[in-house]
């Protein structure tokens, strides 16, 4: 009876969607990785980033995947509506840094960095590990605050309505701000 019972409530565990973690008020965790922006690399650092306004850090599963791509595409396309708000917007999968270079100019058209995360510490601490297979990233959205508040989370592996939900949190929150 009692195997019964774990097997149960694991059951039960597995069939919850997964959220992410972290949510709205919580502390954004600061990080600095290798990004490429345009097939160029740098060194992103979310501090220096939030000191020029809000940043959208998405989480995406794998470069050149269908989803990923059209995500890659909505964002790249948004770019313009996500200046206006005094928002920047860096993608994170586990992807290296090589095969990074070729999105970031192909899916991203060079308008927004993506970072490399191969150890998931970063995909860790925002708690976006994709259930399922745990060696990607699961699609989430975060939209951060200038003083590092996590202003909203979204989780979804549609790509959809990830940019309509992240540019409606930052209208929001600009709204808010006058």
């Amino acid at each position: 009876m009692k195997h019964l019972t774990i097997a149960i409530v694991a059951a039960a565990a597995l069939a919850l969607p997964a959220a992410a973690a972290l949510k709205p008020g919580a502390a954004a965790p600061d990080f600095v990785a290798q990004a490429s922006l345009g097939g160029k690399e740098f060194s992103f650092s979310l501090a220096e980033a939030l000191k020029k306004g809000p940043v959208v850090l998405y989480f995406y599963p794998a470069a050149f995947t269908p989803g990923c791509t059209v995500e890659a595409h909505e964002f790249a396309e948004a770019i313009e509506k996500y200046a206006a708000l005094g928002a920047s917007v860096i993608g994170v999968s586990s992807d290296d840094i090589v095969t990074l270079h070729k999105f970031s100019v192909s899916e991203c058209r060079s308008k927004f960095p993506v970072a490399a995360d191969g150890d998931q510490k970063i995909t860790k601490a925002y708690d976006a590990v994709l259930a399922r297979k745990p060696e990607y990233a699961n699609r989430t959205s975060y939209v951060i605050a200038p003083d590092g508040s996590i202003l909203y989370e979204y989780t979804d592996l549609d790509p959809s309505m990830h940019v309509e939900n992240t540019l409606d949190a930052l209208q929001k929150w600009k709204a808010g701000q006058k």
